[in-house]
C-alpha cells in the first residue's frame, strides 16, 4: 500500500480544501483517473491517480483541509491487489492451465517493493535538490550503501540504504527537488526476493523448458499528441510544474509516453530546440529580442542562458531578504594596525606547520573576538523570535563565510574561548575543505553565535554585511595594505592598516556597544601577545 502525498498545486499553496471525492475506499482506480477535487486560495484543482490499482484509505474528508507533502488517499497497485489474493484462489484459477514453462518468479517480490521515505535531514528544510544518484533502477543493494547525493539548503547530505535488497523505482530524477516525507526511492528487500524466488521454482521445474521469445529492439518514443483515457493529457505533477516555470501549455507539448503523456524529456527538448508556440514561429528583426519558450528572451545572435536557483543559492536569497527587510542594521567602521600580527604569525608558522597545520589570521581574529566577547557579552546574544527577550549564549561559536563550489555557506568553530590557538587553525582548515567539497556537516552550520566575512582573501577592502540571523552581529574584514603612517614621534612609517565593517543588529545594539566591542578586539590584534593574558 502506498501514500499519495498531496503535491505541490500552486506556487505558495500549503493547503486546500477537499471539495469533492469521485471515489470512495474500496474503489478501483486506473491511471491519470480523476480522484479528488481540491480549492486552494486561486482555483479547483483536480488531483488525478498516479498508477492503475484500488483506493484503501482516504485520509481527508469532504470539506476538511489537506497540507501539501501530506498524505491525501492510501492506494494498492495493481500488483499490490494481485499478491494481496488469497493463495488457494490464485491457484483455483489456475486449474485446468498449467504453468507455461520458464514463467517469470511471483509478483510476491514485487509486490513487496517499499517506499524509502525522504526523513528529516536538518533543522527547518523541507525539500532537497537530488544531485547525484549512486545506483540505479535493478541495481542489488547492501544496508548503509551510499545510494543518492542531496544538496540541501545548507549542505552536501548522503542518503543510504536502509537495509539490503533491489532498487526498483527511482522517485525523484537527477536534478530534481525531492520533498521531507515524500518517497525518494522504491526497493524490494532481499528478504523478499528470496521468498519470490521460492515461490517460483515449482511452476519453473514443471514442464518443458521452451526458449523465450526475444524482445522486439528497442524504438525511440514516438510523440502520439493523444489523450488519456479520461480526456485528460497524461502529465505527473512534476511535469506541470515544469511547464508552469517556464510558461508553457501542456498542449503545446508533443507526448511520447504511454497515451501521449508528456514526459520531463519531452518538455525539456522542446526548451532546448526553441520550438514556437502555436500560432507561427516568432520573427523579429535584426538585434531585436525574441520570446523563446518560458518566456526567455533570445537575440538572434543567441539565446538567454537560464538557470535555476536551487540549493545554497535560493536559501541565501531568501535568507538575505529576510535578514535585510526584518533586522536594522547599524554599520560601523575602523581601521586596525596588523603589523606585529603579521610579524608575529610568521613567527609561530614553522611551528603550526610541523604540527601539520596552516596558520591564517583566522584564528587570532577568532580568539581575540571570544576575548572581547567578555567585555560586551550581548554581542553574542540573540533576539527570540517574538522579540521580547535577549538569549545570551554560554558559548562563542564563529561563523566564517565560505565561498564553497554550491554557493556561500557559514560553518562556525564551536566553543571558541575554550580552543587553543592551534586547536582553533584546525578546526578552520577541516571545516574550509568540507565546505569547499559541498559536504559540511550539519552540525557544523547550527549553532552560530557571531560570524566573519573575510572578503580580503578576495582583495575586497570594504563592504557592507547582512547579519546571519538569529545572530546580532557581523564583521566584514578587508585586505591588509602597507600603508604610510604617523609613529609616536611624528615620523612616517610603513604600517600594515586591515579595514573592517560591522554590522549590528540596532534592535539591541547601539553605536556606543559595538565601539567598544570592536576597540576591546582591536587592542587584542594590535598588541596580540596581551591574548596571553586571558589564555587558559
Amino acid at each position: 500500500m502506498s501514500d499519495f502525498m498531496l503535491p505541490d498545486i500552486g506556487e505558495g499553496i500549503v493547503e486546500c480544501e477537499v471539495v469533492e471525492w469521485r471515489v470512495a475506499e474500496g474503489d478501483a482506480i486506473e491511471e491519470d483517473q480523476p480522484v479528488v477535487e481540491v480549492m486552494t486560495d486561486k482555483a479547483l484543482v483536480e488531483i488525478t491517480a498516479p498508477e492503475a490499482g484500488r483506493i484503501t484509505r482516504l485520509y481527508v474528508a469532504k470539506g476538511e483541509i489537506a497540507k501539501v507533502h501530506e498524505p491525501l488517499f492510501a492506494y494498492e497497485s495493481e500488483g499490490e491487489a494481485d499478491a494481496a489474493a488469497p493463495r488457494d484462489e490464485r491457484q483455483t484459477a489456475a486449474v485446468g492451465k498449467p504453468a507455461p514453462a520458464g514463467a517469470e518468479p511471483s509478483s510476491a517480490a514485487v509486490a513487496a517493493a517499499r517506499d524509502f521515505i525522504l526523513p528529516d535531514i536538518g533543522e527547518g528544510i523541507v525539500e532537497c535538490e537530488v544531485v547525484e544518484w549512486r545506483v540505479a533502477e535493478g541495481d542489488a543493494i547492501e544496508e548503509d550503501q551510499p545510494l543518492v547525493d542531496v544538496m540541501t539548503d545548507k549542505a552536501m547530505v548522503e542518503i543510504t540504504a536502509p537495509e539490503a535488497g533491489t532498487i526498483s523505482r527511482l522517485h525523484v530524477p537527477k536534478g530534481e527537488i525531492a520533498k521531507v516525507h515524500a518517497p525518494l526511492f522504491a526497493y524490494v528487500p532481499a528478504q523478499a526476493e528470496e521468498a519470490g524466488e521460492a515461490d517460483a521454482r515449482p511452476a519453473a521445474t514443471t514442464g518443458r523448458p521452451t526458449e523465450r521469445a526475444a524482445p522486439p529492439a528497442s524504438a525511440p518514443p514516438v510523440a502520439t499528441g493523444g489523450r488519456g483515457p479520461y480526456g485528460r493529457i497524461p502529465a505527473s505533477p512534476a511535469v506541470r510544474r515544469l511547464l508552469r516555470e517556464h510558461g508553457l501549455a501542456l498542449e503545446t507539448v508533443p507526448g511520447s509516453g504511454k497515451d501521449g503523456r508528456v514526459l520531463k524529456e519531452d518538455v525539456l527538448r522542446v526548451l532546448d530546440e526553441g520550438v514556437p508556440a502555436p500560432g507561427g514561429p516568432a520573427t523579429a528583426e535584426a538585434g531585436q529580442p525574441v520570446t523563446a519558450p518560458g518566456g526567455r528572451e533570445a537575440s538572434v545572435a543567441g539565446e538567454v542562458r537560464v538557470e535555476p536557483l536551487r540549493g545554497v543559492r535560493a536559501v541565501m536569497a531568501r535568507r538575505m531578504v529576510e535578514a535585510a527587510t526584518t533586522i536594522p542594521h547599524f554599520q560601523y567602521g575602523e581601521e586596525i594596525d596588523v603589523t606585529e600580527l603579521l610579524a608575529l604569525r610568521e613567527r609561530l608558522k614553522p611551528a603550526a606547520e610541523a604540527a601539520g597545520t596552516r596558520l591564517t589570521l583566522m584564528p587570532f581574529f577568532m580568539k581575540a573576538m571570544a576575548l572581547a566577547v567578555r567585555e560586551e557579552p550581548i554581542l553574542n546574544a540573540r533576539l527570540d523570535e517574538t522579540v521580547t527577550e535577549i538569549h545570551y549564549q554560554s558559548s562563542v561559536n564563529i561563523g566564517m563565510a565560505v565561498d564553497s563550489r554550491s554557493g556561500l555557506i557559514v560553518p562556525n568553530v564551536k566553543g571558541v574561548e575554550r580552543r587553543t590557538l592551534l586547536d582553533v587553525a584546525r578546526e578552520i582548515q577541516r571545516l574550509t575543505g568540507d565546505a569547499r567539497e559541498g559536504k559540511v556537516a550539519q552540525a557544523d552550520l547550527k549553532g552560530g553565535t557571531i560570524s566573519i566575512s573575510n572578503i580580503g582573501a578576495l582583495g575586497g577592502t570594504y563592504a557592507a554585511p547582512i547579519i546571519n540571523a538569529p545572530e546580532v552581529a557581523i564583521v566584514a574584514i578587508g585586505k591588509s595594505q602597507w600603508l604610510p603612517r604617523f609613529d609616536a614621534h611624528g615620523e612616517v612609517t610603513r604600517r600594515a592598516i586591515m579595514t573592517v565593517t560591522w554590522a549590528g543588529d540596532h534592535r539591541i545594539i547601539d553605536g556606543g556597544t559595538i565601539a567598544r566591542f570592536c576597540n576591546a578586539w582591536k587592542g587584542y590584534l594590535e598588541a596580540p601577545e596581551t591574548m596571553l593574558l586571558h589564555l587558559g
